[in-house]
């Protein structure tokens, strides 16, 4: 499983990047931070179906960092939601695929994001819904150490631990960077793990965000938290831009950042470990892993 995981990172890595050249610009820096995450989730640990996507008591992501939108395209694609070909329109006219996540758009996307703290909130209200129906669904979120210094993440977590929501687990993309700089610098939101706890949560830090298997374990743990009365809230320490050495070194600056044809080719040698052709660049099909 660890070998199949860390050849589908790679594999989607390299769909974010040629769809990203091909539009010209995006948020690189913020969609390869998190890939490690969305591989686990729909490829071992989410009851879902993609021939199916509005299942009752399905398990739900809801990416509440809209801007990874890519990423999440590139995952589903890759799990059998839709063609991989569909990737190549991404934020163009006409598109199903655009810029943030749109539910009502895309199969597979469970809550329109991009608002920062907005989708958290959804996720709250989506986890306590599941609790009404007693649907036996498990409710995922996604947010950003950025996102974090948002007064309604810290209402929407004050609200889950309150109601002892135990079947919402979120995930903190702790890439240590936001598009004005060190979050530390903007507005620290340190000791992020105390500051759950003190809100009712359980909280998992994982030392690398960027491991599969440590994100696997951190992932079987917070579910065996069901049943506690706690949600869960996992810290993933990440490296934003991760895989693509020159995105991670632009810093800051690989927030929403200008990424050529070129750039992309660049970055599919390194993720490749091969010189890239311009056939690289090209998406189609359907995945092999569905």
């Amino acid at each position: 499983m660890e070998e199949k995981l860390k050849s589908l990172c790679t594999e989607i890595r390299c769909d974010v990047v040629r769809s990203i050249g091909h539009l010209g610009t995006g948020h690189v820096g913020g969609c390869l931070s998190v890939v490690e995450l969305l591989a686990v989730l729909y490829f071992s640990e989410m009851h879902i179906d993609p021939a199916n996507p509005k299942l009752p008591g399905r398990d739900r992501l809801i990416c509440s960092k809209g801007h990874a939108g890519p990423a999440v395209y590139a995952t589903l694609a890759r799990r059998g939601y839709f063609d991989r070909s569909l990737l190549m329109t991404l934020n163009q006219g006409g598109t199903n695929l655009p810029s943030h996540c749109d539910m009502n758009r895309t199969p597979g996307i469970d809550m329109t994001t991009g608002s920062l703290g907005q989708g958290f909130s959804c996720a709250v209200g989506a986890a306590l819904g599941s609790k009404l129906e007693d649907d036996g669904a498990t409710i995922f979120t996604l947010i950003g150490d950025g996102e974090s210094q948002e007064g309604q993440i810290w209402e929407a977590a004050m609200f889950a631990g309150a109601k002892h929501l135990d079947n919402l687990i979120g995930f903190t993309d702790s890439n240590k960077l936001q598009i004005d700089g060190p979050v530390e610098a903007v507005n620290s939101i340190a000791p992020l793990a105390q500051k759950w706890r003190a809100f009712g949560w359980h909280a998992i830090e994982v030392e690398n965000g960027n491991d599969v298997m440590q994100v696997r374990a951190a992932v079987r743990l917070a579910k065996k938290n069901r049943g506690s009365g706690k949600p869960t809230m996992v810290i993933l320490n990440t490296k934003k831009g991760c895989g693509v050495s020159f995105v991670e070194d632009l810093g800051p600056g690989n927030h929403n950042m200008p990424f050529s044809q070129a750039d992309a080719k660049r970055a599919l040698t390194q993720l490749l470990g091969r010189e890239a052709t311009d056939e690289d660049l090209e998406i189609g099909g359907e995945s092999e892993w569905k």
